[in-house]
């Protein structure tokens, strides 16, 4: 995929992993349209982006809602005229035992983790079928192995992964790439963490930029559909 004049929306791209391939994708020469839930902050992300060019659009959009989606990607049309690569983002975490998990928390992660990455795909595939664009998912190591105080959590990335492969079954026919990105440790404020220097053995956001377009720049005849990738090293501790 030739990246010049290419366009990419990026939900949750305020900051983190959302961000970093925004700038990754900008850099490369692409329009990107970013989302959030809220619009100062997304605004807010623009100008550390570039603060200096028309090639970036803030969008306020909350993808449990398809009603959002469906503004966004009109909002992106309007202005640009096409969409080429949908990266689906968003996301949350909360994490406590399964027997003190709320009804709240359970609900707020399938319908931003799960029930988003569907509303953000069926308002952008009418694009992407014109475009014969890419969907990238992105998902988590969590959507492969379980582990303590993250049943909601890993309950959204598992089907995250597998609303992701199936997608791609169906979309290949249309000559839509369908991907899905399963990161481990990343060095992002999720969960209410600050990033610091005790991060920098986590993969950081930029590497997940660097990876997406690695995928973008593949032949057409080749599709990497589900990707994991982790630290090289571990933490020690």
């Amino acid at each position: 995929m030739s990246l010049e004049s290419k366009v990419a929306y990026i939900t949750g791209g305020t900051k983190g992993i959302g961000f970093g391939i925004a700038k990754t994708l900008l850099d490369a020469g692409m329009k990107v349209a970013i989302s959030g839930r809220d619009l100062e902050t997304t605004l807010q992300a623009v100008k550390e982006l570039t603060p200096d060019t028309p090639k970036v659009l803030a969008i306020q959009s909350d993808v449990s809602s398809l009603e959002d989606e469906e503004k966004a990607v009109k909002e992106i049309i309007d202005k640009w005229g096409q969409i080429d690569v949908v990266v689906a983002n968003a996301g949350v975490g909360h994490f406590a035992p399964v027997d003190e998990l709320s009804v709240k928390d359970w609900n707020e992660m399938i319908n931003t983790n799960l029930s988003g990455i569907f509303h953000t795909l069926k308002a952008t595939v009418g694009a992407l079928k014109k475009s014969k664009g890419y969907y990238i998912t992105i998902a988590s190591l969590a959507g492969t192995n379980f582990f303590p105080t993250a049943a909601g959590y890993n309950a959204s990335k598992f089907g995250v992964v597998g609303f992701t492969q199936a997608a791609m079954l169906d979309l290949r026919q249309y000559d839509i790439k369908v991907s899905t990105i399963m990161p481990g440790s990343v060095a992002t404020h999720f969960n209410n963490h600050q990033p610091n220097e005790a991060d920098n053995w986590k993969i950081q956001p930029e590497d997940i930029g660097e990876l997406v377009l690695d995928l973008l720049k593949m032949h057409p005849r080749t599709l990497p559909s589900k990707v994991e990738v982790r630290p090289t090293r571990p933490d020690k501790k």
